[in-house]
C-alpha cells in the first residue's frame, strides 16, 4: 500500500456516494426541506447520525494515514 496523502478520499467518496444517491437526496429533503414537522423530526436525527457516524470513519482513516506516513518517513531516513 503506497499512501500519498492524508486526506481521507476514501471517506469522502463513501460520504458523496451515500448523500447523493437518490434515497440519500430523499432522506436530506426531508430532513431539512420537508413542509411536515413530523417527517422532520424522524429524519433530522437519521441523517445527522450518518453524518456523526462518516466524520468518524473519516477520522480514523486520516490517522490510520497518519500513522502510515509519519511510519515510512521515519523508516526512510
Amino acid at each position: 500500500m503506497h499512501v500519498r496523502t492524508r486526506w481521507p478520499w476514501i471517506s469522502l467518496l463513501l460520504g458523496a456516494g451515500v448523500a447523493l444517491n437518490p434515497v440519500g437526496l430523499d432522506f436530506l429533503q426531508s430532513a431539512f426541506l420537508s413542509g411536515e414537522q413530523l417527517s422532520r423530526n424522524i429524519a433530522q436525527p437519521i441523517v445527522l447520525s450518518a453524518l456523526a457516524i462518516l466524520v468518524l470513519i473519516g477520522t480514523i482513516e486520516w490517522l490510520a494515514r497518519f500513522v502510515v506516513v509519519k511510519r515510512r518517513a521515519r523508516g526512510a531516513s
